[in-house]
């Protein structure tokens, strides 16, 4: 309990007879006017009013709404007493103890800021407050940061119409333009996330905050920039990060400059998109080919930093060479394929088959496929290999002769009929025309459907073999 001031003035009386001075300067009382004052009728009074005056006069030299330092002295259920120098403690409520956990944050002895909100209300309380003391220090360091062109730390909370909210111990605003340097696509992404910021305008009584945290990576960037100049020169190989992705290349950060690499420098061989090679963020080296300093403008390179694959093609893959490679892309007359990072060879549709006439690559490639080849011929200014697929198999006609010599009866399957005659398979991809004219001795047929059905199994004589390059003719009377 709290004595009154009454009672707080007699106990001073008391002790301010055995000192020499008491309070301050103004007021001092000596052993002699002690003495003295003993023999005068209704000293209690004048003494209480002595005090009264003086315990007024103390309070007035801290003013409402200032902050002071203080010690607490009591915990109780609803209020922290808490000693501020004088003779009654001020109250604080228990609740701006408890942290976010539900703990409670005091205990007797601790020092803590504290506001002074009201000096004393109806029943002599001294009314504090440590939260609103903190927010005072708050707006203060925000001045002097401002005035100072410092920078301040701060956790963005949440979204919010037009930017996001920031705790730096008072909520500020961050509007979306000053987020980062460029616009940022997920907002969301970021609460909770930690950085620096700039104050740019505040107002107190409003309790308004700004922030901006591009003007700080805008002060940075600018300060690599200028480190970044001093090494940027054609031929310099640098360290940068990928800051922007396009059909026809990327934009890497080297530092407070930006650079472009064109879909055709970032690989020698084939590259559909740029987001097959690379992500937003990945770190690269690259290569300077050409830097505009009066447009600041930098052409980069990837593929530059090995050599050209064309260089050791010759040596590497002379005509008859077997090799391996990927088909990349088809078109209507043939299919080229990777044999290597940026060394890739077609195969003609004349070239894909001994047997089979090829009217487009598809019927017998895919894109991405593996395919065996050798090389038929290389022309290393024009940067062209000539590749061939049935070559890496034996031709079936260097042996047809000798399988099915003149005078022979095969058995087959019907698998073509046409007004001219028909089509009997003999080997894979070989087939054998009996024409109309040989498919009756004593008949006269005027189509070979009155007599065929396709998939009939019939026998046949070889009557000749035409190596022309393509499928013969009259090569078969039938046996009916």
């Amino acid at each position: 309990m709290e004595k009154s001031i009454d009672e707080t003035t007699e106990d001073n009386i008391s002790e301010t007879k055995s000192v020499d001075t008491t309070f301050n300067d103004d007021h001092r009382t000596s052993d002699k006017e002690i003495g003295e004052k003993e023999n005068v009728p209704g000293e209690d009074t004048q003494d209480t009013d002595n005090f009264s005056d003086l315990y007024e006069e103390s309070l007035k030299s801290i003013q409402e709404g200032e902050v002071v330092k203080g010690e607490i002295v009591q915990v109780d259920k609803e209020y922290v007493l808490v000693d501020i120098g004088y003779k009654s403690e001020g109250q604080i409520s228990i609740q701006e103890f408890i942290d976010s956990e539900g703990n409670l944050a005091a205990k007797v002895g601790d020092k803590v800021d504290v506001l002074l909100e009201r000096r004393e209300d109806a029943e002599g309380t001294i009314r504090l407050s440590k939260e609103k003391a903190a927010k005072i220090k708050v707006w203060d360091k925000i001045k002097d940061i401002y005035e100072n062109n410092g920078t301040i730390q701060g956790t963005i909370t949440s979204r919010v119409r037009g930017g996001l909210s920031v705790d730096i111990g008072l909520q500020a605003f961050l509007p979306g333009s000053q987020v980062d340097l460029r616009p940022i696509r997920d907002m969301d992404s970021l609460v909770g996330q930690e950085y620096e910021f700039k104050i740019v305008k505040y107002n107190k009584r409003r309790g308004n905050i700004v922030l901006s945290r591009r003007a700080i990576l805008e002060a940075n960037r600018m300060a690599l920039r200028d480190e970044t100049l001093k090494n940027l020169e054609e031929s310099a190989v640098l360290e940068g990060t990928v800051k922007n992705i396009t059909d026809y290349g990327l934009f890497v950060d080297l530092g407070g400059i930006d650079g472009l690499i064109h879909i055709t420098d970032m690989s020698w061989g084939r590259v559909g998109h740029p987001s097959e090679m690379y992500k937003f963020g990945d770190k690269i080296t690259v290569k300077v080919l050409n830097f505009d300093r009066e447009r600041e403008r930098v052409s980069l390179g990837i593929k530059q930093l090995t050599p050209d694959p064309w260089t050791e093609a010759e040596h590497k893959y002379p005509i008859g060479t077997r090799v391996q490679g990927r088909v990349v892309s088809l078109t209507d007359y043939g299919a080229f394929v990777e044999v290597e990072q940026g060394v890739e060879g077609l195969i003609h549709v004349s070239e894909m088959s001994w047997t089979r006439k090829v009217r487009h690559p598809s019927q017998v490639l895919n894109v991405g496929g593996i395919v065996d080849a050798m090389v038929l011929n290389i022309d290393i200014t024009r940067k062209r290999i000539s590749l061939g697929m049935k070559q890496v198999e034996p031709n079936p006609w260097d042996v047809i002769e000798e399988k099915y010599p003149v005078g022979t009866t095969i058995e087959g399957k019907i698998k073509n009929i046409t007004d001219f005659g028909v089509f009997i398979g003999i080997d894979e991809g070989i087939d054998g025309l009996v024409h109309i004219s040989d498919i009756s001795w004593t008949r006269r047929i005027k189509h070979p459907s009155e007599v065929c059905k396709k998939g009939q199994e019939v026998q046949a004589v070889v009557l000749n073999i035409e190596r022309n390059g393509e499928i013969p003719y009259r090569d078969f009377k039938l046996m009916m």
